[in-house]
């Protein structure tokens, strides 16, 4: 099989970085050690949070060999990295199980005793860690992570030095079925299937910014928009010389990762906050607190912000803190009016649905606040709350692509910033207020007057009549050649 390291799409890596990545692929097998000779066997069984909504199986290890199904199967390969790849994963179970098919849960983050988990657990721990420390540190953020996250993943070398790594992950999916469809929501789960000879990988790209680091030599490239789809297609500013192409039958425009659920109801749910925000009804927002619990003080400010609105019931607040207990608790603790006016939710799932089913049809009023320690109940609760809100308050990350009006705030990573572009220049959110008191500006307007929301919501109908929010379904029916 060809080295990728060596060469992306045939352009040759300089032999020193090929050497660091040598390295760096032994570095960790001595910390993680190497299980390619290991046999794993595997089996499913329903996904206890989501299969109601989108009839999705977990694959899990099996003491004896299983034979999985594969007529008509999909492999929704993933990590948990911070929320985000996990949202898309579940709109592609979404739309997969909506065309007709069977879709798979591989968490590469869910088998301890594997050098794979064991190495994304390692990743996962120090981007994370990274995400915090530029929320606390405007330093760090302006000369590691800011440049890290916009111009060191976007390298190619960057991607020779992965394809090392995942060459660790590839004998952990050896005796998966290699006929099943495999659509990757992360890069390291698609080059890791590309090693492993899958024969149909559908590489998910999540980002509305060209980096190396997405890369999957070997797989078919799914991308949301046409700017993205230049940059990847000419790997623009992957290296300081122009790069040869990655060839068209590697890489299609596919559209935004939506779930059935979102786009099928568009119309209706859209109808339904134009007549709540003409007819003067409380507006309902919803605040969402990202994977890496970062952004505790912003919270708080928002909080603040929105109490005499909230007081005077022309909004309604649905706060999601995720599985983030610390951040649920520094909030209570920063902001006595909520914790003496809030409705709490902590791991209380059948009433976190309940509240949200009503709220689709029904009146809601207050401040209710959602928290539940397991990750799928975390990540489908905003889920669940996107439909009934009027406006989604969130980082410009994957949920800046979502139909829903957006007020964009600061964005944790440069990466993200290209997500509040997309998003301006379709009409269905905000540009990125990076600061604070614009936000707060960019809020009131919102709020007070009539004519953003009423562009956006036109804007999202608009872009739904030309598919834009079908990405999706787009990627699935990639998958199977339809």
């Amino acid at each position: 099989m060809k080295d990728l390291s060596k060469s992306v799409f045939k352009n040759e890596i300089a032999h020193s970085v090929y050497k660091t990545g040598l390295r760096r692929k032994s570095s960790f097998i001595k910390k993680f050690g190497d299980d390619s000779s290991v046999d794993y066997h595997f089996t499913t069984q329903p996904n206890k949070t989501l299969n109601e909504f989108v009839n999705v199986d977990d694959i899990k290890l099996s003491e004896t060999p299983t034979e999985l199904p594969t007529n008509k199967n999909v492999i929704v390969g993933n990590i948990r990295m911070g929320y985000g790849h996990y949202r898309i994963s579940i709109a592609l179970a979404s739309c997969a199980n909506a065309l007709g098919y069977k879709p798979l849960w591989l968490d590469l983050n869910a088998f301890p005793q594997s050098t794979t988990t064991k190495i994304v657990k390692h990743m996962n721990g120090l981007y994370s860690l990274g995400s915090r420390l530029s929320q606390k540190s405007t330093l760090f953020n302006k000369y590691y992570w800011e440049p890290l996250n916009s111009q060191g993943f976007r390298k190619l070398t960057y991607n020779s030095k992965d394809q090392k790594m995942t060459e660790l992950m590839a004998g952990f999916h050896k005796n998966l079925p290699k006929d099943i469809p495999y659509i990757a929501t992360h890069v390291w789960p698609a080059q890791a299937a590309v090693h492993a000879g899958f024969k149909k990988v559908v590489n998910i790209v999540p980002d509305n910014w060209q980096m190396g680091l997405h890369l999957s030599e070997g797989a078919v490239h799914a991308i949301q928009g046409f700017s993205t789809y230049l940059g990847y297609r000419t790997l623009h500013g992957m290296a300081k010389n122009i790069l040869n192409p990655m060839p068209s039958i590697d890489i299609v425009e596919t559209g935004h990762f939506i779930d059935h659920e979102f786009v099928h109801n568009l119309e209706v749910d859209t109808e339904k906050r134009l007549q709540r925000l003409n007819g003067n009804k409380p507006l309902r927002l919803l605040l969402t607190v990202g994977g890496a619990g970062a952004q505790q003080k912003l919270t708080v400010d928002f909080i603040e912000f929105l109490a005499p609105y909230i007081q005077n019931k022309k909004v309604v607040l649905f706060i999601n803190v995720g599985d983030h207990k610390k951040f649920l608790n520094y909030v209570l603790e920063k902001s006595s009016w909520l914790k003496n006016t809030c409705t709490t939710y902590i791991n209380e799932w059948e009433k976190t649905k309940q509240v949200a089913e009503k709220a689709i049809d029904g009146d809601v009023e207050g401040v209710h606040l959602f928290q539940n320690d397991d990750i799928f109940e975390a990540v489908y609760t905003t889920n669940l709350l996107i439909r009934p809100a009027d406006i989604l308050i969130t980082k410009p990350s994957e949920l800046s692509f979502y139909p829903v009006p957006k007020l964009l705030i600061k964005r944790v990573g440069g990466h993200e910033a290209w997500g509040a572009i997309r998003s301006s220049e379709l009409g269905d959110g905000t540009i990125e207020c990076d600061k604070t008191d614009y936000a707060f500006q960019m809020l009131k307007l919102m709020i007070e007057e009539k004519d953003i929301l009423n562009l956006m919501n036109k804007h999202i109908l608009d872009n739904y009549k030309i598919g834009i929010y079908n990405g999706a379904y787009n990627a699935v029916k990639l998958a199977f050649n339809v």
